[in-house]
């Protein structure tokens, strides 16, 4: 059994890639290994298993898969203009998820199944309140996403960031 805390923290990112080597090889090779991370790509990437703790408790467990399965299929991320913009567009999407709205500064994003159905609604209502999309981004949900929605915080690379505002938060 390796335990390993942080292990890539400070690392440049082909020094990184190297690292994720050896890790896979000893997995490969029968090892168990314990690994503390805020990367959560790095836990997607190795974990068969994930317990997500804040402030000292456990909130979560499970496969990477099942905690991202919690949110939905699509996070349909767009970008506007300015914050008002994204301000009154938040208000006009914020039905079509199960999930609360994420505002932060001109990104708005919504989680939900059947993305590219609930993203042409999505721009149909925009266009006819004449906001402007500067962006728009399908992708599934990333542990990020099941963080902040456990959390109402993002993670960053130098550790947790709050979230803005208690708008910006997702419900778990």
């Amino acid at each position: 059994m390796l335990f390993l805390d942080e292990p890539t923290t400070g690392l440049d990112p082909q020094s990184r890639k190297d690292l994720w080597r050896v890790i896979e090889e000893l997995v490969s090779a029968g090892a168990t290994i314990l690994l503390t991370t805020q990367y959560l790509e790095e836990a997607d990437r190795f974990c068969q298993s994930l317990v997500v703790v804040d402030h000292g408790r456990i909130i979560a467990e499970g496969t990477p898969e099942d905690l991202k399965a919690t949110l939905g299929e699509t996070v349909v991320a767009i970008t506007f203009a300015d914050d008002t913009s994204a301000s009154a567009a938040a208000v006009r999407l914020a039905d079509l998820s199960e999930h609360p709205v994420f505002l932060e500064s001109e990104l708005l994003e919504l989680t939900v199944d059947q993305g590219p159905k609930i993203t042409a609604e999505a721009l149909r209502r925009l266009d006819a309140a004449n906001i402007e999309v500067t962006g728009i981004v399908l992708r599934e949900p990333s542990l990020d996403d099941v963080f902040l929605g456990l959390t109402g915080k993002r993670t960053d690379a130098d550790g947790v960031a709050e979230a803005p505002t208690k708008k910006g938060r997702r419900g778990a």
